[in-house]
């Protein structure tokens, strides 16, 4: 890779995760727990005030994507980013035939960096898959999976994000093309009728046990070997690491986890 290309890739970065100004944004939003705190957030809400976490050390926060950014189009942080990148290109140095795919994409912004990827490669023969129900999270089935019992990320605004504001953000970075396919639904509904015999990359960011094990369940059979997978929340959401578990206890899958960051991991599909 050229250093004008390879200058590129890191600048994207830097914008995808707003890192380059993330000082002017204000805190990530405060998600009240208790009766108490919601209804001190919902009264300063109607008098059109929002409140949000104090934020400190922006620039360590967005390197491990510890915050919800305010403008930012992925809230991964640049340590995801920089595996993403990694992962890629060794599928590509290796010829690991598939395409990629994000289940659970927020504002596109790990999408539009996948496909950048491709564009300065000149890959032309791989897709970019973006799953997403692009309403939020689904309402916990808590006894169909226990694991989910509590979680209220459905009822959080913040994280729905329509499918015509992603495209849109594909669209600022001039990378809206038809290497990129959306998948619009519950995972649940989706993942068992992608169009798609082969994947390279599978990224899990479903958060909940069900999300989770679906994405796993539907897409890990079509991941060639040399592939891999990558677990956004496995440390930062308990139900995701279980389904994590779970399914690997289930396949007998062997092939080593590796860290990431605070939150995410991943791991080669080996056998």
């Amino acid at each position: 890779m050229t250093d004008t290309k390879r200058l590129y890739l890191e600048l994207l970065k830097k914008s995808l995760t707003n890192f380059l100004y993330a000082e002017y944004e204000k805190g990530p939003p405060f998600i009240p727990k208790g009766i108490i705190k919601k209804l001190i957030t919902n009264f300063f809400a109607s008098k059109g005030f929002s409140v949000v976490y104090n934020k400190k050390d922006y620039k360590r926060i967005r390197i491990n994507g510890q915050d919800w950014p305010e403008f930012a189009p992925t809230m991964v942080g640049l340590k995801r980013l920089d595996n993403i990148q990694y992962c890629i290109e060794d599928i590509l140095k290796n010829d690991i035939k598939g395409d990629f795919i994000e289940a659970g994409v927020w504002r596109g912004g790990v999408g539009i960096f996948m496909n950048a990827l491709l564009k300065v490669n000149d890959v032309t023969d791989r897709l970019v898959w973006m799953a997403d129900s692009f309403e939020g999270l689904p309402t916990p089935d808590g006894k169909e999976y226990p694991e989910d019992t509590g979680l209220d990320l459905h009822t959080i605004k913040f994280l729905s994000v329509s499918i015509e504001q992603v495209k849109e953000n594909f669209k600022k970075y001039d990378l809206l093309n038809n290497k990129v396919r959306f998948l619009k639904g519950w995972f649940k509904d989706t993942l068992p009728k992608i169009p798609v015999k082969k994947l390279a990359l599978v990224r899990c960011d479903g958060d909940m046990y069900e999300s989770t094990m679906d994405i796993l369940v539907n897409l890990y059979p079509k991941l060639s070997l040399g592939g891999y997978v990558i677990v956004d929340d496995y440390w930062s959401m308990t139900a995701c690491r279980r389904a994590t578990r779970d399914f690997r206890k289930q396949k007998n899958i062997k092939d080593k986890i590796m860290r990431i960051d605070e939150s995410s991991v991943f791991w080669q599909r080996l056998a």
